[in-house]
């Protein structure tokens, strides 16, 4: 029985906590929020007057924006970045700022539409460079 407990504790340690930041007036930020859920991670979406401001302290170029900004575990999420990236990006650890989604591709979490527009995960470097993390067709 204590090792049921201790493991289902464990489990729940493990889960990582993504705080967000978007305006209250964002559809898509909510949705993005609810994905992160439905893929096991616990949200605290806070209603914030300017979004590019934590993205800005985050370390994210402006020019990578979206429409909210996200933590975990000391990395910045700019955007709507699929939960299987964070989580590969949780595994791997790299040394980076985070990642991005720059814009709001329709397609991406969050923005589900008619279509699908192909998009980049960009993994940002502490230079403000990046690379692709991931190209969704």
């Amino acid at each position: 029985m204590v090792s049921l407990l201790t493991a289902h504790l464990g489990v729940s340690a493990a889960t990582p906590v993504v705080e967000v930041y978007k305006s209250e007036s964002c559809g898509c930020c909510a949705e993005w929020v609810k994905h992160l859920q439905a893929n096991g991670f616990t949200v605290k979406a806070q209603n914030v007057a300017n979004p590019s401001d934590y993205r800005e302290k985050l370390g994210i170029p402006q020019d990578l924006g979206s429409c909210h900004t996200g933590l975990v575990n000391g990395y910045a999420l700019e955007g709507h970045v699929p939960a299987s990236d964070i989580k590969r990006l949780l595994a791997e650890k790299p040394n980076a700022k985070g990642l991005a989604v720059p814009a709001m591709p329709l397609g991406s979490p969050g923005m589900e539409g008619p279509r699908k527009d192909p998009y980049d995960v960009l993994l940002v470097q502490g230079n403000g460079r990046y690379t692709v993390y991931k190209h969704y067709n």
